[in-house]
């Protein structure tokens, strides 16, 4: 397989302070984090992430984010910049959170076509071919793809590189069904601007102050609960 560049991976518990900003425009909101105090810089190249998320035929998982549970996951495939077309480097992510405390389990899987062929056979295929631990695979068999999302984002780092902050920007939504998809019906999100600030569990005692000096409103926000709510889902 192809090594993924730039992939952030998550093998520690980690917090994520998220602010959901309404009232500013994207550059509005990238001249407030350049100009913090902490001296926020841009790393890495702005892209484009995909996402496919996966879920209960209940909804379980977009349940338990959206009433807010303890402890809670969520599934998904995940690759960067062109929607369309061949996904050279997918990445399975199980996301878990513990409260505000986060951390992900990744692995590589084998690439596959994104169009409209794609159905729930073929990306179970693709679990299949990419010979994954046994317990994820078996897992994932139980799982049915339910919502398709896609944004910009942009990275920062202050000058003692213990925090990091992303904006996220021109979020759109695309529904997803087992089989027979068009990926037509898209909605797009053109009111809100996502703001994270992630950083490690041990640099939990500085964040507050980080946070005190940005001019917007911590919030709760899930991109996967947002999308299913777009959408209506008459199962849910």
């Amino acid at each position: 397989m192809p090594d993924l560049k730039n992939y952030t991976k998550l093998d520690t518990y980690r917090y994520e302070r998220k602010f959901a900003v309404s009232e500013l425009s994207f550059h509005g909101v990238e001249h407030i984090v350049k100009n913090h105090p902490s001296y926020f810089r841009e790393i890495y190249q702005q892209r484009f992430i995909n996402n496919i998320y996966f879920d209960t035929q209940n909804y379980t998982n977009y349940l338990d984010n959206s009433y807010g549970k303890a402890e809670r996951k969520k599934y998904r495939i995940r690759w960067y910049n062109d929607l369309f077309g061949n996904v050279e480097t997918p990445v399975l992510e199980v996301k878990i959170k513990k409260a505000l405390l986060g951390i992900k389990k990744s692995f590589q899987l084998v690439p596959f076509q994104f169009d409209e062929t794609l159905t729930n056979e073929k990306l179970r295929q693709v679990i299949k071919d990419s010979k994954l631990p046994d317990w994820i695979t078996e897992h994932m068999n139980t799982l049915f793809p339910t919502l398709v999302n896609r944004y910009k984002r942009k990275y920062y780092r202050e000058f003692s590189k213990r925090y990091r902050v992303t904006i996220d920007s021109e979020v759109e939504y695309y529904e997803i069904a087992n089989r027979n998809n068009t990926f037509r019906n898209k909605q797009k999100d053109n009111t809100n601007i996502i703001v994270e600030l992630k950083y490690e569990y041990n640099d939990n005692n500085d964040a507050s102050l980080i946070s005190s000096k940005f001019p917007f409103r911590m919030t709760k926000n899930s991109k996967y609960v947002n999308g299913i709510e777009v959408f209506n889902r008459a199962a849910i």
